[in-house]
């Protein structure tokens, strides 16, 4: 998207390869920010109010200057194929990659038997990537949901506020909780999500959002409008930013946060970074410094308590909203607090438990993680 509108690449002819053509609404993103961003018109919905519930503490939060905010998949889409209308250089090409290689100053993209030759490829597809919990992987869980656009005969939701997180449903399979995000006074996404090792058969996540939604919420006659489910890799290992003239992005170059899976906000900085390093010249594989990799050793401590179940997922976050600001809270998931934020936000969780665990992600976080011949099973 930024690249498309920035003159640098007016020139450039590029290829967009994708599986199949974006034409349904098959994702909600939902991420935080404080100014509006490159996708400021088609946010579905935003929020300047949140509500946070578990069954020791429950809050309300006034998040200003943040909005939380709500992008629908088939909106986006629909914008940046409208937008790329516009650029006669960009073409799109629908097949499966079957493979993607440097040759040469070149990087070689094989699309069903097709070679494609580039100056760049900037790849999102995890071509190799860690076996979760595998003798020649790494540790880290999997977050996987599903969530039901459900409208209501009457007006029921308060659209002003968003259920950041509901604490308020079985832990017996992980760190679980539900988000509810009103889009009008009678349509809500309910999305029930947990953070585990095994994914589950989908009656599960059905029961348990049917559950919610009358226990909880107190509603008994609604219908289902939409459906939407996915699994993210919570996982410490280092992704790798790409070789030669292959950029990797997303999911597949470590954009997605190995202690909570937020990845939006983190693609957008990244793509940015990259964007800026080939318009002045620069390599555009795009390295944290020493002093951003403290955010490594946070999330390889945090994932390693939940994974172990040292302490559970519903105390750890409500010892941060309970001792915190909201909007420290959402910087610090962001990555973009400063040290003395961060000593704060970590004085707000038990030392006994997290100090141990910080030191083995300190060690761990020191070292060259080199794996192989390895794929991810979602």
């Amino acid at each position: 998207m930024q690249m498309m509108e920035h003159s640098f690449f007016a020139d450039k002819k590029i290829f967009v390869i994708d599986q199949s053509p974006k034409n349904i609404n098959d994702h909600t993103w939902c991420f935080w920010e404080q100014q509006p961003g490159i996708f400021e018109p088609v946010v579905h919905h935003q929020w300047k109010q949140i509500s946070f519930y578990s069954n020791d503490f429950s809050a309300g939060f006034d998040i200003e200057p943040y909005l939380y905010k709500m992008i629908r998949s088939i909106d986006l889409y629909n914008y940046v194929l409208e937008k790329a209308t516009k650029h006669p250089n960009i073409q799109f090409h629908y097949g499966n990659v079957q493979s993607i290689t440097n040759e040469n100053d070149k990087a070689i993209a094989t699309i069903d038997g097709k070679v494609f030759s580039a100056d760049y490829i900037f790849n999102s597809i995890l071509l190799n990537a860690p076996v979760l919990n595998s003798p020649s992987g790494v540790g880290g869980l999997l977050q996987h949901f599903k969530g039901w656009l459900i409208e209501t005969g009457e007006n029921i939701f308060d659209d002003s506020i968003a259920t950041f997180m509901d604490f308020r449903v079985a832990q017996n399979r992980g760190t679980t909780f539900v988000y509810v995000l009103p889009v009008a006074k009678n349509r809500a996404l309910v999305e029930y999500t947990i953070f585990s090792e095994k994914i589950l058969q989908q009656d599960e996540y059905d029961n348990a959002l049917k559950q919610y939604i009358t226990e909880c919420l107190k509603i008994d006659n609604y219908k289902i409008i939409e459906e939407e489910s996915g699994t993210i890799p919570m996982t410490d290992y280092r992704f790798p930013a790409g070789k030669g003239k292959i950029i990797n992005t997303g999911t597949a170059s470590g954009q997605t946060k190995a202690s909570s899976g937020f990845t939006f906000r983190f693609i957008q900085k990244h793509s940015t970074a990259i964007i800026n390093a080939l318009v002045h010249a620069k390599d555009p594989h795009i390295k944290k410094s020493f002093f951003q990799k403290r955010f490594n050793i946070y999330d390889s401590t945090l994932l390693d308590i939940l994974q172990n179940k040292k302490m559970g997922g519903d105390e750890i976050f409500v010892s941060l909203f309970k001792k915190n600001k909201p909007q420290q809270v959402l910087k610090f998931l962001d990555n973009e607090t400063v040290l003395s934020e961060e000593l704060k936000i970590m004085n707000s969780v038990p030392a006994k438990v997290f100090l141990p665990a910080a030191l083995k992600a300190f060690f761990k976080n020191g070292q060259i993680i080199a794996l192989s011949e390895i794929k991810i099973n979602l």
